[in-house]
């Protein structure tokens, strides 16, 4: 662990700890500058804010609880699994009656749903499998993944005339990402159910980052094979594989590449003829949707009354929609 990490953790625990001291003495602690109240009072732990998106997801809770009028306190946990764990396990101690937690594995859920001592927690972004899910107590708030893949690949047999074969390169998320394995699974499937014969010419993880994707792109092209559409797990990546296209003279009209969240990046690039497609993942309505499944559990109330609620009620859906040109103007 890095010693700037070490320090930011020790200046958060610190803070953590003056805020719920406030609170003891009356004085107020909410970072969103709620009262509580019948919403009770929300711990929102989020691993970091370096990615686009967790960026403006984090920005949604936050305002969200604001504007609902509800405590709720951030905490960036690093990606530290055991500092997230010590965060949820003191979470009822310090008062507070639900979490909002963007694990930084989701194979943790079993853990953290213990450590918990019986608050209820909302998970975001990173999908927990659904056997650690129950009904009402330990819930995900997000978008179906399947569906950003499915959308991306429904656009490109659209675009291309329903081909009966292409070459094509992936740029996946993190490892072991709920949103990285559906949206590559969803790709390959509505490709095959489409009468489309991929031929994989490379698939590789870009980590979410432009950077990466580019270097890889870089190394892809040293292989000397053909590309006929690039499929990204986001927007960043996408970038990342519109600036490669550039750097060997490609033509992006001709490779179409698609990524999803529909980022303010994202959707000026294909407004500027780079990007073909990407899919709205609506990070102020998870954000909105977390913070009122968070305050309805918390309080002991009914999470079908939360608009999304699945009727198992473990998910709170948020549906993804379709970016291209005609309508990547109105997104942002």
């Amino acid at each position: 662990m890095s010693k700037n990490i070490k320090i930011k953790r020790m200046i958060t625990s610190l803070v953590v700890a003056v805020l719920i001291a406030m609170s003891v003495l009356g004085c107020g602690s909410s970072s969103s500058g709620g009262t509580g109240g019948a919403g009770g009072k929300i711990l929102f732990l989020m691993t970091d804010t370096n990615d686009t998106f967790r960026a403006t997801l984090s920005e949604a809770v936050v305002a969200a609880a604001k504007s609902q009028g509800i405590a709720l306190d951030m905490v960036e946990t690093g990606g530290d699994a055991e500092f997230e764990s010590q965060q949820v396990a003191n979470a009822k101690a310090s008062g507070y009656t639900a979490i909002i937690l963007r694990a930084c594995d989701a194979a943790t859920a079993l853990q953290m749903n213990g450590a918990a001592n019986g608050l209820p927690i909302v998970y975001i972004n990173a999908q927990p499998d659904d056997a650690h899910l129950e009904g009402g107590k330990y819930i995900f708030v997000g978008s179906d993944e399947y569906q950003a893949g499915q959308y991306q690949a429904e656009y490109i047999l659209k675009k291309l005339g329903n081909p009966k074969t292409l070459d094509v390169m992936i740029f996946e998320g993190e490892i072991g990402h709920s949103a990285t394995i559906n949206r590559t699974k969803s790709v390959k499937q509505i490709l095959k159910k489409g009468g489309c014969d991929a031929n994989y010419v490379f698939v590789d993880t870009a980590n979410w980052s432009d950077t990466e994707a580019k270097e890889k792109f870089g190394i892809f092209m040293k292989t000397g094979q053909n590309v006929d559409v690039i499929f990204c797990n986001n927007d960043t990546m996408a970038l990342g594989a519109v600036e490669g296209l550039k750097q060997y003279g490609l033509d992006c009209s001709k490779i179409p590449v698609c990524g999803v969240d529909a980022t303010a990046d994202g959707c000026a690039s294909i407004l500027a003829g780079e990007m073909s497609f990407t899919v709205l993942q609506d990070a102020k309505g998870q954000g909105a949707a977390a913070v009122s499944a968070a305050a309805v559990m918390g309080s002991g109330g009914d999470l079908s009354t939360v608009e999304g609620a699945s009727e198992d009620l473990k998910y709170v859906w948020v549906p993804f929609a379709p970016v291209d040109i005609s309508n990547a103007a109105s997104i942002n």
